[in-house]
């Protein structure tokens, strides 16, 4: 046994049976605005003073939601002095797309179909959160959603498990690197909540459960992810938090993680809720032996009634593998935060270019005609900027951010304005409201997070004024989509249209004759179909963080070129939801494309779209060998050219198709992808390995990966609409 590992056991051993279910209890910590929180039902005011009441007993092993530097001290400090033999106190938090450098969303992120630039992100991130003091972070979240309706699609990676592996491990890379635990959530199936109603049940097949959702929960524990979070919701009719399947026999029997597994949010005393514990004591035996190490309590935690649950071996187990992780860590010699390092890396400016890279290349070009963009602002005399979300600070960083600064986020109107100088005339009008109705979001209470409209807005002089300010402009820029509480944790919407009426504003604008281009903010696929006819030019910007306005002058002004690519698959409408790529096929093609009588059966804009401001053409597609075993792998090449006059990025995407086997394959499969930049007419050959794992998938029958010797189809190119195709064979053993 190692040195670190025998000063593991010597504090196991000297702890008591309440100080061991104290190491196994995470508080949070609030010190908020007001006296309570009636939706999370706690006292705000008492909440504080009972926290640091169970700290100075040895009774909490961990907090959350404490990010100043000194407050950490100071309640690290009572942690310690508290607990009879020092064990230091685990801290974390939501770092979910940055602490204080925002990054943009992490669909954004995804958007960008890099994974170095993702990765650099979360170190950026890791990097700022540890040197407050905060240890482990509650992300990436690797669920898969597939439908839209979901607010909490804003925080993964879009509908593709091929895609959502590889951002998943980046991510897990990406925070380790910045030395605080990665904890990629939520296991498993959150995001197939029916109706994309958050938190309710899911019910996934086994065949879709391990082909589509648990392949990125797989890629963050082999990229070494040291927590996991478990899933509120039942999968299949067991809730997640109480699946000893889930969280024993799959994640650590089959996979092999040695980490620790935290609860969601009162998730373990919410098996009660679900009916699957009968009791507090009740359901933290059962949380506890499924393998939920560490419960997370926003009150009332049930693992203080461990101690007298008869079940000391497994909480040993539990114990032993959170002070693992504060052993590697180095809390143990290290437990203090270096309050004057924290000032000076959270001022770094390399911090604040790595998310200005980062924004633009997540932004989606998802509409070009005639070559608007980019814009010329030397022959620009006047620009018209217009819309709710133009000059919102708040809106600009989107969701999940907390300890961020307004005062150095750059806007969109910002970013033009400086990008263009006093050269061109920038007007700014509102417009309209964003919506007329107050769509609170659960953190809300945290302070700044709600909407900019401000008191005694006029929303039809305003309107009247946008136009006016359209007209007279030489190219007019609308900002529009959703207030960034729209979408989230708890923000599920039943209607994708864009809310109040920007829609309305976006059609007076065009009305005018004035070119016009639409700069969407969004976390999901918004109804587009009017202005997909008749803007220009539409630019996903996303919520694109700290430096989000500089990064979307680069790319109106043609500074850089857009190079990202959709996440997912754009519906037209709600009524198609749920829309992705990789479904099978029950009918002849010809009726598959007939679904709805009302409506094209087709997305809007396919899985993997973008466009650029080069123009790339795809030759000389092979595959070698074009025969292979089983067990073999072969090399799929393809020639990419940029034929325009611009430098431009693109992704090569290569698709598969296995057109027979023991069952039903999807029509197209994502199997590989890589960002690269052509200069006006370099050509460079692009490969890609596809072997056994690439081919392989869970068969439900067998319960087990399968291999079939079969004929593949493949594609190559910039989205999942490619047609240059080729093929090649995997021959009987």
């Amino acid at each position: 046994m190692t040195h670190e590992g025998e000063r593991v056991e010597a504090l196991l051993a000297g702890l008591t049976p309440q100080e061991k279910a104290g190491q196994l209890t995470q508080y949070f910590y609030f010190t908020l605005p007001g006296e309570a929180d009636p939706a999370l039902g706690v006292d705000a005011g008492e909440q504080p003073r009972e926290v640091e009441a169970a700290l100075a007993r040895g009774g909490a092993g961990a907090l959350l939601f404490v990010t100043d530097p000194a407050e950490i001290n100071r309640l690290q400090r009572l942690g310690i002095e508290g607990n009879r033999l020092g064990v230091p106190v685990l801290f974390g938090f939501d770092v979910i797309h940055g602490l204080r450098t925002i990054f943009p969303v992490p669909i954004a992120m995804a958007a960008s179909w890099d994974l170095e630039t993702i990765e650099r992100g979360q170190a950026v991130a890791g990097r700022e959160a540890r040197a407050v003091g905060i240890h482990w972070t509650f992300a990436p979240m690797v669920d898969i959603a597939r439908d839209p309706r979901w607010g909490r699609i804003i925080e993964g990676a879009g509908e593709d498990p091929f895609l959502g592996a590889a951002v998943a491990a980046a991510q897990v890379r990406g925070f380790q690197s910045g030395g605080i635990i990665a904890g990629p959530k939520h296991f498993a199936g959150y995001g197939a909540a029916l109706g994309g109603r958050d938190y309710d049940e899911a019910n996934i097949s086994e065949y879709e459960l391990w082909n589509t959702y648990l392949p990125p929960f797989r890629a963050a524990v082999e990229a070494g992810a040291g927590n996991i979070m478990t899933a509120y919701m039942d999968l299949n009719g067991v809730p997640a938090s109480g699946s000893h399947w889930l969280l024993t026999k799959v994640l650590r029997d089959t996979w092999g993680f040695e980490g620790f597994v935290v609860s969601d949010a009162n998730a373990v005393k919410n098996l009660e809720t679900h009916g699957f514990a009968a009791t507090p004591a009740e359901a933290a035996s059962r949380g506890l032996l499924a393998g939920v190490d560490l419960e997370m309590a926003v009150s009332e935690p049930v693992y203080v009634h461990l101690p007298a649950a008869g079940i000391d071996d497994a909480v040993d187990v539990s114990v032993r593998r959170v002070l693992a992780a504060k052993q590697r860590l180095g809390l143990f010699d290290e437990p203090y935060v270096d309050e004057d390092r924290a000032r000076e890396v959270l001022a770094d400016p390399a911090h604040r270019e790595a998310a200005r890279v980062a924004a633009r290349r997540s932004a989606v070009l998802l509409r070009n005609e005639g070559d608007l963009l980019p814009l010329d602002a030397g022959a620009l005399g006047s620009i018209a900027v217009l819309g709710p979300l133009a000059d919102s600070k708040r809106d600009t960083l989107g969701p999940w951010v907390f300890d961020f600064d307004l005062d150095e986020t750059v806007t969109v109107l910002e970013g033009i304005r400086r990008a263009v100088g006093d050269g061109v005339r920038v007007e700014h009008a509102r417009g309209v409201a964003v919506s007329q109705r107050t769509y609170p979001s659960m953190f809300d209470m945290f302070g700044g997070n709600r909407p900019e409209d401000p008191a005694g807005f006029d929303e039809e002089a305003e309107f009247a004024r946008a136009v006016e300010v359209a007209a007279a402009a030489d190219v007019a820029v609308v900002v529009a989509g959703e207030h960034q509480n729209m979408i989230g944790e708890a923000a599920s919407r039943s209607s994708l249209e864009l809310p109040g009426r920007q829609l309305e504003l976006i059609q007076a604008v065009v009305a005018t004759g004035t070119p016009t281009v639409l700069l969407v903010m969004n976390g999901r696929p918004l109804d587009l179909r009017w202005p997909a006819g008749h803007v220009p030019a539409i630019l996903d910007i996303w919520y694109p963080g700290s430096q989000g306005g500089h990064a979307v002058a680069d790319l109106l002004f043609g500074a850089h070129a857009p190079g990202g690519k959709l996440p997912f698959t754009w519906p037209r409408t709600v009524g198609q939801v749920p829309m992705f790529l990789g479904h099978t096929r029950s009918h002849e093609p010809q009726h598959q494309f007939k679904r709805y009588w009302d409506e094209e059966s087709t997305p809007l804009f396919p899985f993997g779209h973008g466009l650029g401001y080069g123009r790339f053409t795809y030759d000389g597609l092979t595959v070698e060998p074009a025969t292979a075993g089983p067990d073999d792998t072969v090399t799929v090449s393809v020639d990419v050219t940029n034929t325009g006059q611009r430098t431009s990025p693109e992704v090569v995407q290569l698709y598969l198709h296995q057109r027979h086997g023991r069952a039903s394959r999807p029509v197209r499969e994502l199997k590989g992808f890589e960002r690269i930049e052509l200069n006006p007419g370099e050509t460079r050959r692009v490969s890609f390995t596809v072997g056994p794992r690439q081919r392989q998938y869970w068969h439900p029958a067998v319960r087990d990966w399968v291999l079939d010797a079969a004929t593949f189809d493949v594609w190559a190119g910039g989205s999942s609409s490619a047609t240059l195709t080729t093929t090649f064979e995997i021959r009987e053993p």
